[in-house]
């Protein structure tokens, strides 16, 4: 009998050993969990409720989220992909459904479903998880591997690294002579201290282009206001690719916004079709754009050396064009970074150069495999993450059955 020892649950654990143990029943496997609770990570995803996958079915289209792993992963996702993700929850008794920006979610609308799912699997199968299992070492000895833990020392024949983003993880990965890409945030919020977002919490645009000074890194998407800065899906796809160059800039930069994602041209024309067709009507009392709120719209108007009480046709040339400017070259200076800490994503790991994608397996050692956010993998928000566990899980449950 073969025996599996699986260091951290968490998604990929859980999803590794389950069809692992499906493909093989003869298999032992073992979860060794560090904490007392299991699948944490999966609780609090998507506020909630458990952000699956993402409804993109196109193995080339679906690389282009992961700023690190996308050369990698694509070969994986031929055999394991957004379409299996949802047959394999259905089979379950899981399904899920597409939500309007192509998020994927449990129908049941609640990561609960998930969890509740991965232990009733967990029991059928007779897979041994062991809490409060931390591990302090790993060796190899002969053609076994050696676990240690606080409580006890465990064998395994085969040995699955799938505990996500840990400093001690990835300390261990080292002492077994896999080079670790160092971690940097990944998915992060603009720290951004600037009287034009004073007081705006909460405020949106439906689809800016936000670019860094001085780089290539541009991304367009919704862009929230919050009370530290900007965030929402284009910040943080821009955060998420541009992660080691912001790193390198000490969270320190210029970030350029375009709330509108026109050119300034055609923004500008339609001020002055209004200084034309609408000349009496004070400026600052209603934004001509349906996309920027009518507080929004006054923080431009005033940054635009426009006076509260100014109309239409008392603008001059100079205030029509700082106008266009704010609102398609508008320039904030970012200080500092806010991640979710309780979903923390990473840019960072072990390097993908010591990796077998066809198995997950380490090229420096047989039997070993690595699986999840352990790996230098990782992609923008919206359920790309969960879709590389389900992936990198289902390949190595594989090739455990070997």
């Amino acid at each position: 009998m073969n025996n599996v020892i699986i260091i951290g649950g968490g998604a990929a654990g859980y999803f590794t050993a389950i069809n692992a143990k499906e493909n093989n029943p003869e298999l032992d496997i073992i979860i060794l969990e560090k904490g007392k609770d299991v699948l944490q990570k999966v609780k609090i995803s998507g506020g909630g409720r458990c952000n699956v996958t993402h409804a993109c079915f196109e193995p080339k289209e679906l690389v282009k989220f992961y700023p690190r792993g996308e050369k990698e992963l694509l070969g994986p996702f031929h055999q394991f992909m957004t379409g299996d993700t949802f047959e394999w929850f259905d089979n379950k008794g899981v399904p899920l459904k597409i939500e309007a920006d192509n998020r994927v979610f449990p129908e049941a609308n609640t990561s609960q479903a998930i969890i509740d799912c991965f232990q009733k699997a967990v029991e059928e199968l007779k897979i041994k998880v062991f809490t409060n299992h931390g591990v302090n070492s790993v060796s190899r000895q002969e053609n076994k591997w050696i676990i240690n833990t606080k409580s006890q020392v465990f064998e395994a024949d085969k040995l699955v690294i799938a505990a996500g983003s840990s400093k001690k993880v990835w300390q261990l990965c080292e002492s077994l002579d896999h080079a670790i890409i160092a971690p940097v945030p990944s998915l992060f919020t603009f720290n951004i201290n600037d009287k034009r977002l004073l007081d705006l919490l909460g405020t949106s645009v439906p689809n800016a282009t936000v670019k860094i000074s001085n780089t290539k890194l541009e991304a367009s998407g919704p862009l929230l206001i919050t009370h530290w800065g900007m965030s929402g899906p284009a910040v943080l796809k821009l955060s998420a690719f541009g992660a080691r160059i912001l790193a390198d800039k000490n969270y320190q930069y210029n970030v350029e916004v375009n709330w509108l994602s026109r050119p300034t041209a055609k923004v500008l024309n339609v001020l002055l079709n209004l200084k034309k067709k609408e000349p009496r009507k004070t400026v600052i009392l209603k934004s001509p754009f349906t996309e920027i709120s009518k507080r929004l719209w006054e923080r431009f108007v005033i940054a635009s050396e426009i006076k509260s009480t100014q109309n239409w046709a008392d603008l001059n040339n100079h205030q029509l064009e700082n106008l266009a400017n704010q609102l398609t070259k508008g320039v904030f200076n970012a200080n500092g970074r806010t991640t979710f800490k309780d979903e923390f994503v990473t840019a960072g790991g072990i390097d993908l150069k010591e990796i077998n994608f066809k198995r997950f397996e380490s090229k420096k050692h047989k039997n070993l495999f690595f699986v999840g956010e352990v790996l230098n993998i990782d992609a923008v928000t919206g359920g790309f993450n969960f879709q590389n566990a389900w992936t990198g899980g289902y390949i190595c449950a594989n090739a455990l059955c070997d």
